[in-house]
């Protein structure tokens, strides 16, 4: 636990050295110009479902989890002012929300490249690009995964209890949720595990980059309920920003997030750089013995 603390405390130090929050703030902006297109988006999708009400109305309580207070607000005045538009804003809103995902991990990648202290040149123009554009497909499979557990989540649960035995039915409540949660931190756990196994020529194998995901996932679950707490009871963005605060609010969480996953890689870093100078101290021994 010691190691850990001391690891952690240089970690922070290389995030004031590497820019980590000028960086976050980058990738926040992008964020921001991805986040509502692609909501809006799969908001448009499942409204042409049956049970229309059922399913958006899940998705967006399950949303209100995570986002800041009055986020999905926008997102719902969005719907009702262009729903006789879907066609146009699946396309629209699916090739702005790609541009501004290229962005993000873009951004995360320049990130990662300073926590592992590799050269700039790592990679090419278009190879960092197309790595980049990777990533984002490779991450929309454990997403994919969390989303169906979201939207579907409230039905699957609503049919246990349903056909379960009446004196069973808290179990089956408490154990669904717990796997509702499970689910959700599993997924965060692999989407930092893609980003920092894939991010950077360096590539490391899953163990090795397990200790920043999930440091960073775990730094995530608790940074957003505070910031909801404080967003809910204590700040009062509207009173600041007007119509505009919820959109303030959110952008302050997707800098938050971006903050998280990449103090994670600097964690993962530090460890990397430390396996690095156990292998060459090895090596220099092994080759004083030699002579």
């Amino acid at each position: 636990m010691a190691r850990f603390f001391v690891r952690l405390r240089k970690a922070i130090w290389n995030a004031l050295d590497d820019d980590v929050v000028n960086t976050s703030k980058a990738a926040a902006y992008s964020g921001m110009l991805m986040l509502f297109p692609a909501l809006m988006v799969m908001a448009t999708l499942l409204a042409q479902r049956q049970a229309t009400s059922t399913l958006v109305g899940e998705f967006r309580s399950s949303f209100e989890q995570f986002l800041p207070a009055d986020s999905m607000d926008l997102l719902q005045y969005s719907l009702q002012t262009h729903h006789t538009l879907s066609a146009q804003l699946v396309l629209s809103g699916s090739g702005l929300s790609a541009f501004a995902a290229l962005g993000l991990m873009l951004s995360l990648m320049e990130g990662l490249r300073r926590a592992y202290r590799l050269p700039r040149e790592e990679w090419g123009f278009w190879e960092r690009r197309a790595r980049a554009l990777l990533l984002i497909f490779i991450a929309l499979i454990p997403l994919a995964l969390a989303a169906g557990v979201i939207i579907f989540g409230r039905q699957i649960e609503e049919w246990m209890i349903n056909n379960s035995r009446h004196e069973l039915r808290f179990v089956v409540l408490f154990f669904w949720r717990v796997v509702r949660w499970a689910v959700a931190l599993f997924t965060s756990v692999s989407v930092l595990g893609v980003l920092y196994h894939f991010g950077t020529r360096r590539t490391e194998s899953w163990a090795k980059v397990a200790p920043g995901a999930i440091a960073s996932a775990l730094s995530w679950f608790v940074a957003t309920l505070a910031f909801g707490f404080y967003v809910t009871r204590i700040a009062n963005y509207t009173m600041f920003y007007g119509s505009f605060g919820a959109g303030i609010a959110t952008l302050v969480w997707i800098y938050i997030s971006a903050f998280c996953a990449l103090m994670g890689a600097e964690l993962n870093g530090v460890l990397f750089l430390e396996r690095q100078e156990e292998s060459s101290a090895a090596s220099s021994a092994s080759y004083n013995a030699g002579l």
